[in-house]
């Protein structure tokens, strides 16, 4: 099909989860509560941290880096998806979806080298902890973190180039309730082999190396972990890795999921979405607080100090 005669795409329709109109309501106010969780939650992290000093260490300080994405992750897709189950609003401007999906693929993939970075630290804490104070200096740690923001602008940036130089003359239904790689290159107007090929190289080689890295991370933690003599140290080792490794593991299937298959057309495809860009975010820090002591005796500190009343 020749560009001349194409007509440019303004705005996108996002189709959002299919289901009966009588639903509409219900399902309004379970994101809602979900979403409201999700801020709440992760921002209760980032205040504890901020206010406990005993926590102002490079594992609560790449957590609240963690908290954040979370946060903004939620935000830049649940917000639009309300508004489609109350007001009917599924309308996104062509350049509104250029921001979300580039906004989405800028924090997964932060958040993707982020818990890369959460595998080195506590290997470094555990298997080397006589040099972790000399090597997770403050500046360390900062570049570190910031080194993690600029890998996901560099990769959001090549991802969403490569999708918005097809061309798009319609239909404009995005068959999704939000912006991304595989709806929208069902829509393009134009053989998308190439896009295809580049995601599931790109996606899949930027999720393998990081999966392969904490995977090999936590082999050596817990050939550490398993030489330490004491119960309780070994307990609490265990507990700390476990609550990392089960958010590594929730967060990499359902994306493994969906960007190795860049131009499957399943309906199961936008239940799996939901599940990584909605109930994961609500999930780190029920699971970070739950399995960490240090975290659940500063709530209940905090907690403490707001209930005590003077007589």
């Amino acid at each position: 099909m020749q560009r001349g005669n194409q007509t440019s795409v303004s705005h996108f329709i996002l189709v959002g989860l299919h289901h009966p109109p009588q639903l509409g309501v219900p399902l309004f106010l379970t994101f809602l509560v979900i979403y409201a969780l999700t801020v709440s939650g992760n921002g209760l992290i980032i205040l504890t941290v901020l206010v406990d000093t005993q926590l102002h260490r490079p594992m609560y300080w790449f957590l609240c880096h963690l908290s954040l994405l979370d946060m903004t992750i939620s935000s830049a897709i649940v917000p639009k998806m309300l508004a489609g189950f109350l007001l009917d609003s599924r309308i996104i401007s062509f350049g509104g979806c250029v921001i979300q999906l580039f906004t989405f693929h800028f924090l997964g993939c932060s958040e993707c080298f982020l818990y890369t970075l959460m595998a080195y630290d506590r290997f470094l804490a555990i298997c080397k902890p006589l040099h972790y104070a000399t090597i997770m200096t403050r500046s360390v740690c900062n570049s570190l973190a910031i080194g993690t923001w600029l890998g996901g602008t560099l990769h959001s940036l090549f991802q969403t180039s490569f999708i918005f130089r097809l061309p798009f003359c319609g239909p404009n239904r995005v068959d999704y309730f939000f912006c991304d790689i595989p709806a929208m290159l069902r829509l393009a107007c134009a053989d998308t082999t190439i896009n295809e090929l580049i995601t599931f190289v790109d996606i899949g080689f930027l999720a393998l190396t990081c999966f392969v890295l904490i995977l090999t991370s936590y082999g050596y933690i817990v050939a550490a972990i398993l030489r330490i003599r004491s119960v309780d140290g070994r307990r609490n080792a265990f507990s700390t890795c476990a609550a990392h490794l089960t958010v590594v593991i929730v967060y990499y299937a359902p994306c493994t999921f969906i960007y190795l298959r860049p131009g499957s057309q399943e309906p199961l495809d936008g239940v799996v979405a939901v599940f990584y860009t909605v109930i994961t975010p609500l999930l780190n820090p029920i699971i970070y607080t739950l399995r960490n002591k240090e975290m659940k005796a500063t709530l209940w500190r905090l907690g403490g100090c707001k209930v005590v009343k003077p007589r």
